[in-house]
């Protein structure tokens, strides 16, 4: 028996697009493709009115405020909206909340929640169970994937071998130290960069391209 009936595709599906960072949405085009190619599949279950949600490029899904979800969640209060497509359950919500809103507004007003694996209705006790699962799994992921990082810096930085960016009152001496320029220095400095930078034709190239003025401060 099809979960999908002529109730469902009387209404909207919505394709719900998000890459987490700006790296991924100008890098990983690969991802944008396949998300875009899910109007396909909506169309090809069926649905003749197809949205595109795509305002949450380059927001994560763990909890940051995000425009299009938010959109996403009105539609569905409002009946308007069939079916969510989503390639995965975390490109719809990588924390349990957000999750559990999302199912609870779908099984109020029987929308579908359709992925590359297949076709959910939230009203149904094993499709609940199911997406329960998925939404689970999809915020483990990410907190699994934030702790290897976080042991990853940390071996690092045992080994003196940690870098990250310094203040602006600091310059890096090697891998393991760091030493502060005295304030009058960086005063100099930056009175120095912004003489040049105001008459030169290419203003950001004195700051960033040339070396500081030689002082005396040590």
């Amino acid at each position: 028996m099809s979960k999908i009936s002529a109730e469902h595709l009387c209404r909207d599906a919505i394709v719900y697009i998000r890459q987490s960072t700006s790296y991924q949405v100008a890098n990983n085009l690969e991802s944008q493709r396949r998300q875009y190619a899910l109007v396909d599949r909506a169309r090809q279950l069926g649905w003749s009115d197809v949205q595109i949600v795509d305002d949450d490029l380059g927001r994560s899904g763990a909890g940051t405020a995000r425009p299009g979800f938010e959109k996403l969640l009105a539609a569905i209060c409002e009946g308007r909206v069939g079916a969510v497509v989503s390639l995965e359950a975390s490109r719809l919500a990588r924390n349990g909340r957000d999750w559990h809103t999302l199912l609870e507004f779908c099984g109020l007003v029987g929308t579908l929640i359709v992925d590359e694996d297949g076709i959910y209705d939230p009203r149904l006790v094993n499709d609940r169970l199911l997406l329960g699962l998925k939404g689970t799994m999809s915020e483990y992921e990410l907190s699994l994937l934030r702790q290897r990082g976080i042991a990853a810096r940390d071996s690092k930085a045992q080994r003196g071998e940690y870098r990250f960016m310094l203040h602006l009152d600091f310059v890096g001496v090697n891998l393991a130290r760091s030493r502060s320029i005295p304030t009058n220095m960086w005063r100099e400095w930056f009175d120095w960069s912004s003489r040049s930078s105001a008459s030169s034709a290419a203003p950001g190239r004195s700051f960033f391209g040339c070396a500081p003025p030689t002082s005396k401060c040590q």
